[in-house]
Formats: structure tokens, sequence, C-alpha cells
């Protein structure tokens, strides 16, 4: 980033930018168009729809039976039942009757079939008995109407079918085609181009340059744009290029009802979307600088009437500024309601720091507590993709607080409308092998929640009843025993698995080749230009770094990632030149492996979580022969 990166000029509040970005767009005619009955699914109706006809359009029997006049049944009983003759004459479905029903007669009747003249009930077929050549007994009245759909009664000519703005769905369908319309004006669904920018960008499929990244940012918003009334169009991922980029914008836009981008807009030297977008139309960018966490990039245009949206890059930043600041407008557009957002209440066991001045939202997976639901940040970041994919749902932290308290009860809105709570709840201690062991319970069709946040975090979370367990791998100093002395009261220990740990280097690096653990990092302690990568305070990694280094504090101690592939990719990328991390790790990024230590890496039980389904299917899991194999062929070893 350039040290005269330009600075916003205005951060408006995410309420005045929305404000103001509709009020430039709206109030505006809708597009219409005429769609068939198959194509209009998911589409606002345009206009109001009268029926047509009568639905049914004649009288119709509900039942399978006999036609008959109710008058010729007031007197019969079990004991004297009234015989009537049949007419010669069946009337089935799509059948016009010809014969009338006169006194004495009946005519059968098939379900669905039109009541003949002279008929006012029917009876079923269950409630009469042959009575010689020709005829038959019923033993019971008829009620004028029994058994019979009037014409109208359904759905009456002239009658209001549907609102403007219905949205189309089966059931709309269904009653459309009941009325035989075949085709019906809706709103003309916005086509929105969608443009990725960056020199970083690789379209996926292809090979990743060193620090380039695959775009997602662009397969993303195309399917949030489907997902709410548009039809997304991706225009291409173009370099930060001013004059390439301003050709593929304006034919993006000119082909297009809304434009949007993502990245170019935080103002720095390489960020050139903005600078163009204000040359492309009146009134132009409308605000840019949203006091939003995560989202304060966000640029918002209107050119020609069109609207033209720059996302922030990181993909966190990008889908939630997209569904919270573009969606309404782009379901404004297609016709379509306000998104509908479900709520809960749910207790915040951490405390969330936050920015002073900056409305923040924060992304959370919720669990189920023993007093409730428990609300869990993810604590990935803006440039996480799962931050987003793998969240219930999001809180609000109020630009006026700098802090939410642990022990918060916050309101969540839900990404769904309806909330799964997870089956089985893993917090503590990242690892590979993990996804081993909970392979089974998926195909089971049992849903596992892994919150990664160490294994010291692990069990303050199992001992609040936060979890179903708590990975572990923490070696107690003073009697070298893995993980049994820090359990707590309610707690019990299940034995998993054990893995190498040891220190990580680039193969060929003669500082490290050929020696054992400790004497490798006494060699990088005595070169004040190797540079070491940390593991977060709180993970039994760190614990074991610690007590390698002693008291020596080396350049890049305090890098402190939250997994082992972090550390081997700091050193795969030449960011760190050693760390610490596990045998199965290290060997899949192809980097040179000292073995320190096999610990044992188990797991912390709630006890009265027992016997929950979960944790007995993953209990199961890590005792079967299969999962026993696949974890010895990953490199771990079970017990």
């Amino acid at each position: 980033m350039s040290v005269d990166q330009e600075q916003f000029l205005t951060v408006l509040s995410r309420e005045d930018a929305l404000a103001r970005f509709e009020a430039a767009l709206f109030p505006r005619r809708p597009v219409t168009e005429q769609r068939a009955l198959a194509d209009a699914i998911g589409c606002a109706l345009a206009h109001d729809v009268a029926a047509p006809i009568d639905v049914p359009p004649f009288d119709r029997s509900n039942v399978d039976g006999f036609a008959v006049r109710s008058s010729d049944l007031k007197d019969a009983t079990g004991n004297r039942p009234a015989r009537l003759a049949l007419n010669g004459e069946v009337i089935a479905c799509g059948v016009a009757p010809q014969l009338i029903v006169t006194s004495g007669t009946a005519t059968p009747i098939a379900t669905g079939g039109p009541v003949p003249r002279g008929a006012d009930a029917v009876v079923m077929i269950e409630h009469t008995q042959p009575a010689g050549e020709g005829a038959i007994h019923i033993d019971r009245t008829a009620s004028p109407g029994q058994f019979v759909s009037y014409a109208g009664s359904d759905i009456a000519r002239g009658e209001v079918l549907l609102r403007a703005g219905t949205i189309i769905g089966s059931r709309e369908i269904g009653m459309l085609a009941a009325c035989g319309i075949p085709q019906i004006s809706v709103v003309r669904k916005p086509k929105v181009a969608v443009v990725s920018t960056g020199d970083e960008l690789v379209a996926p499929g292809q090979s990743l340059r060193p620090a380039a990244i695959y775009d997602t940012n662009g397969p993303i918003v195309s399917a949030a744009v489907s997902e709410n009334g548009g039809t997304p169009w991706f225009a291409g991922s173009f370099p930060d290029n001013e004059a390439k980029l301003e050709a593929g914008m304006r034919a993006a836009l000119a082909n297009s009802d809304m434009l949007v981008l993502s990245g170019g807009t935080s103002k720095g030297s390489g960020d050139v979307s903005h600078r163009i977008v204000s040359r492309l139309g009146q009134p132009g960018v409308i605000a840019h600088g949203v006091a939003l966490k995560p989202g304060k990039p966000l640029c918002l245009a209107v050119c020609d009437g069109k609207p033209v949206v720059v996302l922030p890059g990181f993909p966190t930043s990008a889908m939630f500024t997209f569904h919270d600041m573009i969606v309404p407008v782009l379901r404004r557009m297609a016709g379509l309601p306000p998104r509908a957002d479900a709520r809960v209440q749910a207790r915040v066991p951490v405390r969330i720091a936050s920015e002073l001045g900056r409305t923040e939202f924060v992304m959370v997976s919720l669990v189920e507590g023993d007093d409730g639901l428990i609300a869990y940040p993810s604590g990935k970041g803006s440039g996480a993709i799962t931050a987003f994919a793998q969240a219930d749902g999001f809180l609000r932290i109020d630009a006026l607080a700098d802090q939410m308290a642990a022990g918060t009860e916050a309101e969540v809105t839900l990404f769904t409308p309806h909330v799964r709570v997870p089956d089985l709840v893993i917090i503590g201690s990242h690892c590979t092998g993990l996804d081993i062991v909970t392979a089974p319970l998926a195909r089971a069709d049992l849903s596992v929640r892994s919150i990664s946040v160490g294994s010291l975090g692990g069990l303050a979370a199992a001992s609040r009843g936060e979890c179903d367990m708590a990975p572990i791998h923490l070696l107690d100093e003073k009697t070298d025993v893995y993980n049994a002395p820090f359990l707590k009261p309610g707690l019990e220990l299940v034995p998993g698995y054990r893995r190498m740990q040891g220190i990580v280097f680039r193969r060929g690096d003669s500082r490290f080749e050929g020696l054992d653990a400790r004497a490798a990092v006494k060699a990088a302690l005595a070169d004040p230009a190797c540079m070491m990568v940390n593991r977060n305070q709180g993970a039994g990694t760190r614990i074991l770094i610690d007590r390698l280094l002693g008291g020596a504090r080396p350049d890049g101690y305090w890098n402190q990632p939250k997994s082992h592939n972090a550390v081997a990719a700091a050193v795969a990328q030449h960011r760190a030149d050693w760390g610490m991390t596990i045998a199965p790790v290290a060997y899949a990024a192809g980097l040179g492996f000292i073995p320190f230590a096999e610990e044992h890496y188990d797991f912390a039980l709630v006890t009265a979580r027992k016997n929950r389904p979960g944790v007995a299917a993953f209990l199961e899991s890590l005792r079967a022969k299969e999962t026993r194999a696949a974890l010895e062929q990953a490199g771990f070893h079970p017990v």
C-alpha cells in the first residue's frame, strides 16, 4: 500500500449510506416481461391477475358413487332403504352427462365427474347395495349439495387470483394453470454484471502462481445475485490496469441493469475502481466509506440510473456488505419483498473487542449450552472464506461501544430461516486427524461443529458446558504427564491418538539438516537472520516451543498463527525459516521435519453429555478399525 494512500473523504453511517443509495434509485418503474408459467418460478407478479373462468367450471362430484335427487332419499333408513333405478350411463372425469336424473333414478359417477341435470347430491358407493338388475338400495338420507363442489366454489370468475408482487411458486402456478392461464406478466429479473478486480486473482482451475489467490468473490457474488432475484453475468476478472478495467466496466454496465465489482475500493495505489466509477455517469458516487466492520471501503454509486457497487476485496467483507447493503436494493428492483431475517437470543461466552465509531457485525457459530444458545465469534477475520460460509448468523456491536462483554445476552440475526443446532460440538485444539474421526458422523447425517481455540480455550469451554468435548494436548511440566492433570470436575479423559510434533524447515537448509530438535533450535538461535514462526498462546504446541526456547525470544516469536497448516505455509513460503508443527502437515507441505516429542492428542469429554447421540457416534468412530487405519495412513498413531 502506498504511503500516500488516499483517505475516505466522508464515512457515512450504514443507515445514511443505504438511505442515500435508495433515494438516488427509487422510485422507478419496474421493467416487466411475459413469461410462461414454467419459466416464472421465483419471479414477482407485475400486475393483479383476475380469474377468467370459474374453478371448477361445473358442478362436480367429490366422491365415487351415484348422482341422485336428495328428495328421493328423505325417508330412507337401514330397515327401509330407498330403491333407485340406474340410468344407462356412467359419468367419468371428462365425460359430459347425457341423461337427466329423474325422480326414482340414479346415475353412477366418478370423483371429479360433472353432476348431471336433475341431481342435487351424490351418495358414496360404500353406502349403497345392489338391488337386482339395474337398481341399487340406499339406506340413508342425503342432504342437498352432499359431496358436490359447485361451479366457482374454489375460484369465482372475475375474482382477483393473485396480487401484484406475489412471488411465483408451485402453488401459484397451480392456481394459474387451473384457470387456463398459460403465461403471466412478471417483473424482469435484473441482469447484474459481476466483475472481479486485482492483479493477484487467478480463475479457479488454473495454476496458482506465487503470491496469487483464486478468485472467490466472482462466484460467490454471482450465486448471491441468483439467490436474491437477479440474473448474474460474470463479466470477467481484470487486473489493476485503469484503462483495461474502465473499458471492461463500461461494457459490463452498458449490457446490464446493475454492476457489482469486488476489490479496488480501499483507495490504495492499486485500487482504481472507485476512480473509474466517478466517470461512468451521473450522479456518480453516492457513498464511499461506510462505518461498518467489516465493510468500511464499500463504494455505492448510481450512474445514469443504474446502481454501481464496489465491494471490499476480502470475501467476508464483500459478502456481508452485499447481503446487508445491496440485497435490499436488488430485491426491490426484482419486485421481491424485503428479506425476512430470523433472530434468536444467545449468550456470548467471551469478550469481543470492537472499534469505537463503527457499527461492527460479528459472525458467530451457535451451539447449545446448558442454559440456551451460545454464540461463538468466528475470529477468522474479513479475509476468511469460511467465516461467512460456516457461521450461523451475526450479532451487532453498536458504534458507541468498544466491546461486548463476556456473558452478554445478544440478539443473533440468522443467515437461514432456522438454525440447526449441531449434533456434536468440539471446541479446542486444531488437528487434521479430527476430519478422519468425524467423517463417519457426516455420512450418518450427524452435524459436527468444530471450533479451534487451542487446548486451554477448549478446556474452559468444556468446563462452562459449551461443548461436548475439547481436544487437548497439554503437557504438565511438573509430572511430564499429558492432559490428565488439566481435567476439572465434570470432565473425563478419552484417549485419542498420538502425533509427532517437531521442527519444520525447508529441505536443504544446512542450519537444520542432520540435527536433532534441540540442536536445531540452538543453531537457529545462533543465527540472527534465522526467523521462526510461533503458535498461539493456549496451544499445546506453544508449550513445547517455549520449553525448547527457554527464555529466548528470537525474531518471529510474536508471529502466532492458530493452526499447524499456517506454520507450515509460513516456512514453505519463506516468510519464516522454522517452526513447530505435526509430522503429517510437514510432509504434506513437502518440508523437512525433525521429530521432537510424540504428544498425546486426547479428548476432554463433558461427562453430563456422554450419552448424547453425537458423542456416542464419535466414540464409536474413534474405536472403529476403519478410522484407526485411516489415522495410521495419515501419519497418526491411535492408542
